[in-house]
């Protein structure tokens, strides 16, 4: 699986993954504005990796397939309420 990653301008050390590249209509209002601005980091294949920093590959992949992306926070954040 191909994907997106962002990197959040406002919130340290976190990731937006998104399945196409400056699609952000599956990600909540909420979310992009706690992100601010977002900036492009790389295309990704999920599939041609064995690690993905802090996060599960197969979580990433399952939560781009159920909710269209990934929000990877910093160890020990929690998810934020939305």
């Amino acid at each position: 699986m191909r994907c997106v990653v962002y990197k959040s301008e406002r919130k340290l050390d976190s990731y937006l993954y998104v399945t196409t590249k400056d699609e952000f209509s599956d990600v909540p209002e909420a979310l992009l504005n706690m992100l601010g601005e977002l900036q492009f980091i790389m295309d990704l294949d999920l599939a041609s990796r064995d690690k993905l920093g802090y996060a599960d590959i197969a979580e990433v992949t399952r939560l781009l397939d159920e909710q269209g992306f990934f929000l990877q926070m910093p160890p020990g954040e929690g998810y934020p309420d939305l």
